[in-house]
């Protein structure tokens, strides 16, 4: 599923529930996560849940592994992530990641405590980038 999909699903919601459940389900996508990267280092902070988010550089283009032991916050670093996916780090640091965000009002229908690590999952994904394009 991409970002795209989910942003189909998100907007066809009829509520609150239905918008949860997209989430959850983008969140599903990710791919496992391989349990040695789940370090200290990978570790978003800030997070209410563990969040874990591990940047690679393949062919000048970043590749992200991600992801949460709670469902909904899977699907906001899901979120996040997919937005930065696969893209050279020029990209990446001109994406707009609160406005995206904004649009979809993800923020109107999340908890303060889920939504508290969000500018910190971006800011992962954009140090990444800027190491990269250095």
């Amino acid at each position: 599923m991409t970002f795209e999909d989910f942003e189909a699903e998100w907007d066809a919601a009829l509520d609150t529930e239905d918008r949860y459940r997209a989430l959850i389900a983008f969140g599903e996508t990710l791919p496992p996560m391989d349990p040695a990267l789940k370090t200290p280092a990978t570790k978003v902070p800030g997070c209410s849940a563990n969040v874990w988010v591990y940047p690679l550089a393949e062919g000048g283009r970043l590749v992200f592994q991600a992801d949460s032991d709670a469902a909904i916050t899977k699907g906001i670093v899901a979120v996040v992530v997919a937005l930065a996916q696969g893209k050279r780090a020029e990209e990446v640091l001109a994406t707009d990641f609160e406005g995206v965000i904004g649009r979809l009002g993800l923020r109107q229908h999340l908890s303060s405590n889920r939504t508290q690590g969000l500018p910190n999952m971006i800011a992962r994904v954009r140090e990444a980038a800027t190491r990269l394009a250095a």
